[in-house]
C-alpha cells in the first residue's frame, strides 16, 4: 500500500512537471509573439515633421529677399517683417500684421555668414533679431578686450544693423538635467524618448558624452540605463542613448517636471519667436520664458554650435539635455547659455525637429485617440494664442523611476519572465522526482539484499 502511494505521488508530480513545461513553453511563445516587430505596433504614435511657424508659409511664398522673419506679437497674432508695400499688402490680406523693415533676410543671413568667416572667438554668440531687424552679437565675460575690439571692427564693416552687446557670466554647456544620467563623462539629463522603428533611445544633448559613453541611473554605477550610440557636438548638439533594457518603460511619452508630475508629449515642432516655452531640469526645476531668436550661433569653449533656439528661460549647470516644450509639444533639448535663475540669463536649445531629421528617428508621443496603432500625429501649429497664455501641457502623475526592477519584469505577464519561471520550476520538479525515485530504489535494494543474505 505504501509503495502504491509513492508511485501515485511520483506519477502525479511527473505529470504536473510535464504540464508545467508545456504551459511555460506556451507562455514564452505567446510573450515572444506579442513583442512588437516594430514600435508602430504598440499603442504609441509618432510625430511628423514640424509645421511652419507663424506666417511661415506666407514668408516662404514671398521669399527671403522681401521678408525678414516672423514672430508672435504681444496680442498673440503673427507679425511678418517685409521690405516693400506689395508684400505688406499680402500679409494684411492673409490676416496677419506686416512690419516694414530696411533689411531683408538675405542681408541678415549674409551678415551672419561674415561673422562665421571671421576668426572664432570663444565666449561669443550671435542671432538674427527679427523684431529689431538686426544681427545681435554678444560677448561674455571671458572675451578679452582685444578680441572684442576685433569683432567690433568686423561688425562695423558689415553695417550699422549689427549690434554689439556684452553679457555677464559665460556661455557654457549645461551638464546634468531633468532625469539624471550619470557616467564617467559627467552628469547629464534625459530629453525625449525616440525610436528608429526597431530600437528605443533617449534624445539628449551631444556635449554630454562621446560615442560609447555608458549611462547609469545611480552614482554607484549599478543601474545601467544605456550607452551613447550617436553623438554630434560641436556643430550641432544632440546624441542618442540606446536603452540597455530595450525599451523606455510604460510611459515613454511623459517628461518629468518635478514634484511627482509630468507632461504628456503629443508632437514635435519648431518654435516661433515670441512663443512662450517651458524647460525642465534637475537643478532649477520647471522654468518658463520666451523664444527670443532662432538659428543662433554660439561659440562654446569646446566648439561652435549653429542653428540653436535662443530663449530668456533661465538655466543652471545641472539642466543640460533636458526637454523644452509648450502645450505638450516637444521643441528642443537644453544646450547651454549664460546667467542663472537668480539673476536671469540666456539659454540655447538644440531644435528637436532638426535632431530627429538628422538622426532619422521619430519622437514617441501620446496616443491622443486612445487607439492602438493610431496614425502618426501631426505636430500642432505653434502660432495660436497669446504668448502669456501658454502652458506646459497635459499634466500627469509620474513615479520618477525610470528603471523597472527585475522582479517587476519577471512578474509582467506580457514578458517572457513568468513563462521562464514556470519552465524552470517544472525542470526542477522533474529532476527532484527522478532523484527521489533513485534514492527510494537504492534503499529498497539494500533492504532486499540484507534480507536475502541476513
Amino acid at each position: 500500500m505504501r509503495h502504491a502511494r509513492r508511485r501515485l505521488v511520483r506519477r502525479v508530480t511527473r505529470l504536473a512537471a510535464v504540464g508545467g513545461l508545456l504551459l511555460g513553453g506556451t507562455m514564452v511563445t505567446r510573450a515572444v509573439a506579442s513583442e512588437p516587430p516594430a514600435p508602430s505596433a504598440v499603442p504609441r504614435t509618432f510625430a511628423e515633421s514640424a509645421t511652419p511657424g507663424p506666417g511661415g508659409e506666407l514668408v516662404a511664398r514671398l521669399g527671403t529677399s522681401r521678408t525678414a522673419g516672423s514672430w508672435i506679437g504681444a496680442d498673440g497674432k503673427p507679425v511678418v517683417a517685409v521690405t516693400d508695400q506689395e508684400a505688406a499688402a499680402a500679409v494684411t490680406g492673409a490676416g496677419m500684421k506686416p512690419k516694414m523693415v530696411e533689411h531683408s533676410m538675405d542681408e541678415l543671413k549674409s551678415a551672419t555668414a561674415r561673422l562665421r568667416s571671421a576668426p572664432r572667438v570663444p565666449g561669443t554668440a550671435w542671432v538674427v533679431d527679427y523684431r529689431t531687424n538686426q544681427v545681435v552679437v554678444r560677448g561674455d565675460s571671458t572675451v578679452s578686450a582685444g578680441d572684442w575690439s576685433r569683432m567690433t571692427d568686423v561688425a562695423e564693416d558689415i553695417g550699422g544693423f549689427v549690434r554689439m552687446e556684452r553679457t555677464e557670466g559665460t556661455f557654457t554647456t549645461r551638464i546634468n538635467g531633468a532625469q539624471p544620467l550619470l557616467s564617467t563623462a559627467g552628469r547629464c539629463s534625459a530629453g525625449f524618448n525616440v525610436t528608429d522603428g526597431r530600437r528605443f533611445f533617449i534624445l539628449t544633448a551631444g556635449h554630454c558624452g562621446p560615442d560609447g559613453s555608458v549611462w547609469f541611473a545611480d552614482s554607484s554605477g549599478t543601474d545601467q540605463i544605456g550607452r551613447t550610440e550617436r553623438q554630434n557636438f560641436p556643430g550641432a548638439d544632440y546624441s542618442l542613448v540606446q536603452y540597455s533594457a530595450g525599451d523606455p518603460g510604460p510611459t515613454p511619452d511623459v517628461v518629468s517636471i518635478g514634484g511627482g508630475k509630468g507632461v504628456r508629449i503629443t508632437g514635435a515642432a519648431d518654435p516661433a519667436v515670441g512663443q512662450r516655452v517651458f524647460r525642465s531640469g534637475s537643478t532649477s526645476g520647471l522654468r518658463e520664458g520666451e523664444v527670443t531668436a532662432l538659428n543662433a550661433t554660439v561659440n562654446y569653449p569646446e566648439g561652435t554650435v549653429t542653428g540653436l533656439i535662443e530663449t530668456n528661460v533661465c538655466a543652471e549647470p545641472g539642466d543640460s539635455g533636458g526637454p523644452m516644450f509648450s502645450e505638450g509639444v516637444a521643441l528642443g533639448v537644453t544646450s547651454g547659455g549664460s546667467g542663472d535663475c537668480r539673476a536671469g540669463g540666456t539659454t540655447y536649445f538644440q531644435p528637436v525637429t532638426k535632431a530627429l531629421a538628422a538622426l532619422d528617428v521619430q519622437l514617441l508621443v501620446s496616443d491622443q485617440g486612445g487607439k492602438k496603432g493610431a496614425a502618426p500625429a501631426p505636430a500642432p501649429s505653434q502660432g495660436a494664442g497669446a504668448p502669456g497664455d501658454a502652458s506646459p501641457g497635459s499634466s500627469v502623475a509620474v513615479s520618477g523611476e525610470q528603471a523597472v526592477t527585475l522582479l517587476a519584469r519577471l512578474a509582467d505577464p506580457n514578458n517572457v519572465g513568468p513563462g521562464l519561471l514556470v519552465v524552470a520550476g517544472s525542470v526542477v520538479a522533474l529532476v527532484a522526482t527522478r532523484f527521489i525515485r533513485a534514492e527510494q530504489d537504492r534503499r529498497e535494494y539494500r533492504r532486499h539484499y540484507s534480507a536475502t543474505w541476513g
